[in-house]
């Protein structure tokens, strides 16, 4: 999509990031809220991008790096946008990124239920391993 813009995400853009967020993603987590992004995006300035179509918002990913582990969560686009190859190049720029930081595996968290995410998973080249679980503790 020649017409697509991937950027890093800043402050004034979290509330369109939260609103897609309610129509485009599977599940919310603890910290999908205006704090949490707040401090992805203070801590981790590059970390959560944005896709663009003509100003829209129509994807976003989280491609967090904590200077050993690469971490992808929130990959979504806009139900109207699908099978478009957004997602596609919204995990090209992550990697790119992770390339740049020096980073050597990326990781995604997926929802078991999520079938549609794992095809997509699948076909960008990334491999489920269930022989690991998350262990989770709310703090």
């Amino acid at each position: 999509m020649d017409d697509l813009r991937m950027r890093a995400a800043v402050p004034a853009d979290l509330d369109a990031v939260l609103a897609f967020w309610k129509t485009a993603a599977e599940g919310t987590s603890i910290s999908d809220d205006r704090g949490g992004v707040e401090r992805l995006v203070a801590t981790d300035p590059g970390a959560l991008l944005l896709a663009e179509l003509d100003g829209e918002l129509v994807g976003t990913v989280i491609a967090g790096f904590d200077g050993w582990r690469c971490s992808l969560y929130r990959l979504a686009v806009h139900p109207e946008h699908r099978r478009r190859g957004i997602s596609r190049a919204l995990l090209a720029a992550a990697e790119r990124r992770f390339a740049e930081l020096g980073g050597r595996r990326a990781d995604a968290m997926v929802l078991e239920a999520n079938e549609r995410a794992h095809a997509a998973w699948g076909a960008a080249g990334y491999e489920r391993q269930d022989h690991w679980r998350r262990w989770v503790k709310p703090l």
